[in-house]
């Protein structure tokens, strides 16, 4: 297994959330502010695959995903596309069912809404419209060089998807190091609740002050070992 391999099972096994991601990664990582669930309380997470769709038309997007292999989250980007739905219910079970895709994010509209609820399929999405594009092969394909760029930048990257939306792990933080605060990351949140919950502790004397320092068995949580500075 892979750097990347082990950083997507620690995630999905300890259901670590994208807010704690982007901690991991100095709050950063978002991927769009606009991108919000279709269907709440899903969980994903999984090696990313680029796609795109151009001038109101998804002739190439169906061209893409013919054949895409399994258990990748998927990234729709329209181009010229204006407020047409990419695609709808049709591409979302071929990809859902037969494709076994992880999750949908479209950075751009859905449609076929009702049908995408009903099945709770798990899409990440900027908004929905009834209007789609059309099946028409464009006489120009997309320019080579954004082609390269935007695989370059998502294709076996991590997303991580939840309530809060979605996080984008880049492929350099792929690392032994990046484990390690997957591990720190979880270890704070442990003792902050603990400080809260049971000792009855304020917010400002656990996460500004950190008491829990001066504890005798404070030496794991000690600053200068955190991984995340």
């Amino acid at each position: 297994m892979t750097h990347t391999d082990f950083i997507i099972q620690k995630i999905r096994q300890n259901r670590i959330s994208t807010t704690e991601v982007a901690d991991c990664m100095n709050k950063t990582g978002l991927l769009d502010a606009r991108l919000y669930p279709l269907n709440p309380r899903h969980f994903k997470v999984g090696r990313v695959r680029w796609t795109y769709a151009l001038n109101e038309s998804n002739w190439e997007h169906h061209r893409q995903v013919a054949d895409i292999e399994p258990g990748l989250v998927i990234i729709t980007e329209p181009f010229n596309c204006g407020e047409r739905a990419i695609f709808g219910d049709l591409v979302t079970k071929y990809l859902m069912l037969y494709r076994q895709s992880e999750a949908l994010i479209v950075l751009g509209k859905l449609r076929d809404i009702p049908r995408l609820i009903k099945e709770n399929y798990p899409i990440w999405l900027q908004g929905i419209s009834p209007i789609g594009c059309f099946n028409t092969q464009n006489e120009t394909d997309l320019d080579e060089a954004i082609i390269a760029q935007r695989s370059a930048l998502y294709d076996d990257s991590i997303a991580v998807c939840d309530d809060s939306g979605v996080i984008i792990i880049p492929k350099e933080l792929h690392t032994e190091e990046f484990l390690k605060k997957l591990d720190w990351i979880e270890e704070q949140e442990d003792i902050w609740f603990d400080c809260i919950d049971r000792r009855k502790w304020s917010t400002y004397d656990t996460v500004c002050l950190k008491k829990y320092l001066d504890e005798p068995d404070s030496n794991k949580f000690n600053p200068e070992r955190n991984p995340l500075v």
